[in-house]
């Protein structure tokens, strides 16, 4: 089996979600890792901080640079994910289109690339 990585994506400046509806789309989320777990393709998954809280980490002439914020200056960002474990991507999609009505937002997915033998 392959792993996915199903990543949810927000757009900066994009209205939130109005409060009263927070509880139900964490309730759906949960219901859905719960689904993931119980079906066997749960691997790992996390929400994240807003991009402002990242830390860029270079090396320049061998020396470690740490910046503030967000490695691209983009509207769009990774607000949480999910890896998952399944058959195909045709599989993975299934997942995905029920992670995206349970935390309302788009998901792109990705497989990992498969680990050389040896």
């Amino acid at each position: 089996m392959t792993q996915y990585l199903m990543a949810v994506h927000g757009v900066e400046g994009q209205e939130p979600p109005a409060a009263e509806r927070i509880p139900a789309i964490h309730a759906a989320v949960n219901e859905f890792n719960k689904e993931l777990q119980a079906a066997g393709v749960w691997v790992f998954a996390g929400g994240l901080e807003p991009p402002h809280t990242a830390t860029v980490v270079r090396i320049e002439d061998r020396e470690a640079v740490l910046t503030d914020g967000p490695f691209a200056e983009s509207k769009e960002h990774i607000g949480g994910f999910w890896v998952i474990q399944a058959p195909d991507l045709d599989a993975a999609l299934e997942w995905a289109q029920k992670g995206a009505r349970a935390c309302e937002n788009p998901v792109e997915v990705r497989p990992f690339q498969a680990i050389p033998e040896g």
